[in-house]
């Protein structure tokens, strides 16, 4: 069997997905959200019905913590389908957003694990406590199968000290474990084996720079499969300009803004996270409300854009020259995989790089992987939908098998 349930637990939320990962197919989905908020809501979907029949079943029920949330879960596929009595999950893989240095591999989940996974909440306060919550929940629910967690940080462990290192006090620095980690690990792996096999050649051959632009965003340089130079650092804010988060900035604008405008650490924290990228540049974090309003004449807008699209062009041109050569860029996740303008935006005006998009291929649409570059680009350029999913569901079987 290898059917593998994959959990990614927020504070108030959790997805999950129901994989069989020999087909590379998706048996069922869900989410349950507002967890502890007196009345919470079901999302569930059967992938499996072929009949035409409803598929997609939503409800709204009291559900006061990840437990009750896991119970939730199991009654609807006790209720809708697929039977997980037939589609026994053979283990449950978690996604963990930081590994920090400690973990660089698919773990099985113990209880020292769990307690090293809470010791680096300090670096991912919002994420890791809610994954151990999920952990916590899903191993009462689902307690004679291993459970493993997937680190987003892990595909980055590959970094030289040279790119990892930040050029601050060394003692200090290895005091409070600052160095840069990377995240959207799962997404630039699969991302990258997903396009040597759609190219039929072998990762270990490739070149690549993967563009994973979601409301989050992340660049990684990827050498023979090795991520080699990544744009998130200590925590995801740094890099590309997000949705709401600002990306690169000069440290001294903090100690400008505390100085002068009496800011505080708290108050600076949510004007970098939740108050800057799109969201502080126009007041939209959503890429389709900006071109929108962008393409209706909206300076604003377009300003907010010409930003977004000139980090990702910075990045592309550093990475290539850190790779020393290039052979393919992929463009993945919400933005990426569905937003023509920013994809020729980003890459117009490249050809010193050989990079030469084809206006007609970039415009079409799909969910498959399709190169979106000319036949005679000296780089090929791909659209790659990303399934982050199944990469934890396979590196799970990996780790149990």
């Amino acid at each position: 069997m290898s059917t593998v349930l994959v959990v990614n637990s927020g504070s108030s939320s959790f997805k999950y997905q129901l994989i069989d990962v020999e087909n590379r197919t998706a048996l069922a989905s869900g989410l349950v959200e507002r967890i502890g908020e007196g009345t919470g809501r079901v999302k569930h979907r059967d992938e499996t019905r072929s009949d035409g029949g409803e598929s997609t079943w939503e409800r709204d029920v009291p559900i006061t913590d990840h437990t009750a949330g896991f119970g939730e879960m199991i009654a609807s596929f006790e209720e809708h389908g697929p039977s997980l009595a037939e589609n026994r999950p053979v283990a449950v893989g978690h996604r963990v957003v930081h590994g920090g240095r400690r973990f660089f591999e698919p773990t099985v989940i113990t209880d020292l694990v769990k307690i090293n996974i809470e010791d680096l909440s300090d670096l991912a306060p919002l994420h890791n406590p809610a994954a151990v919550q999920g952990i916590d929940a899903a191993q009462a629910a689902f307690p004679d199968v291993p459970h493993v967690a997937v680190f987003d940080t892990a595909f980055h462990r590959t970094l030289s000290p040279a790119a990892y290192t930040y050029a601050i006090d060394r003692d200090l620095a290895a005091k409070h474990r600052i160095r840069r980690y990377g995240f959207h690990g799962t997404s630039h792996k699969y991302v990258s084996e997903e396009a040597a096999r759609f190219l039929g050649r072998p990762l270990a051959d490739l070149a690549q720079i993967v563009l994973h632009l979601g409301n989050g965003a992340s660049v990684t340089a990827i050498d023979g499969g090795r991520s080699v130079e990544t744009s998130m650092g200590l925590t995801p804010l740094e890099g590309l300009v997000m949705g709401s988060r600002s990306g690169d900035l000069d440290p001294a604008v903090l100690l400008h803004l505390s100085r002068r405008a009496g800011l505080s650490i708290d108050e600076l924290d949510t004007l970098l996270n939740k108050r800057s990228g799109l969201t502080g540049l126009a007041g939209a974090s959503d890429m389709r409300d900006l071109i929108a309003r962008a393409e209706s004449g909206d300076t604003v807008a377009r300003d907010a854009l010409d930003v977004y699209v000139h980090r990702i062009r910075h990045y592309v041109g550093a990475y290539a020259a850190h790779l020393g050569r290039l052979d393919v860029i992929a463009f993945t996740a919400g933005v990426g995989e569905n937003t023509p303008l920013v994809r020729a935006e980003s890459l117009g005006g490249l050809d010193i790089l050989g990079i030469r998009i084809d206006p007609e291929r970039n415009t079409s649409s799909g969910r498959e992987t399709r190169v979106i570059s000319t036949d005679d680009s000296a780089v090929t350029v791909l659209v790659v939908p990303t399934d982050e999913e199944l990469e934890i569901a396979i590196q799970t079987l990996s780790a149990v098998s």
